[in-house]
């Protein structure tokens, strides 16, 4: 398998495999960045023959916040004719989500989000970009799979323990 990295261009499927240095592609994000308490971590971990990253976090609705997230930004383009977004993932049951960033947004906390249920045991998600619906009234419609330039794995908008491992992301 493959791993898209800054300035390639989309010619697999792969968007990150967690394989290499996946841990300084990936950034851990909570709602301390704006008064919340939310807290948890990220971390690369051995999924049978191959790596995962898993996050892990109590996300606290206190104090207006309410999200902890695995982020990753990056340069390279996705096939314009790309349809959806999947994963290979495992968890605890929780609801979970993806939010997508385009450099087209106004905001930094302006994002396309869809959720997904992340169960005991490895499954596939297909999410396609249709389901993502914009954070905010006022934000244009879901745009072109190729403007996009953040991905996040998400825990968001409720008070639960988090704990979701991504094996492997794709663009379909």
């Amino acid at each position: 398998m493959s791993v898209l990295f800054d300035e390639q261009s989309l010619t697999e499927t792969v968007f990150d495999d967690f394989s290499g240095d996946a841990a300084a592609r990936w950034d851990f994000v909570a709602d301390t960045v704006m008064g919340g308490v939310s807290s948890g971590h990220i971390e690369v971990v051995t999924s049978g023959p191959s790596k995962a990253l898993r996050l892990c976090g109590d996300v606290s609705t206190r104090n207006n916040g309410g999200f902890v997230q695995a982020r990753r930004r990056f340069s390279a383009r996705w096939s314009a004719e790309a349809t959806g977004v999947r994963l290979s993932v495992i968890g605890n049951g929780a609801r979970y989500f993806v939010f997508l960033k385009t450099p087209h947004l106004s905001r930094v906390w302006h994002s396309y989000r869809a959720r997904f249920v992340a169960g005991d045991t490895w499954q596939t998600v297909d999410i396609p970009f249709s389901m993502f619906a914009p954070s905010h009234m006022g934000m244009p419609a879901m745009v072109a799979p190729s403007d996009v330039n953040s991905v996040a794995i998400v825990a968001y908008g409720d008070d639960y323990d988090a704990d979701v491992t991504v094996r492997e992301i794709r663009v379909y």
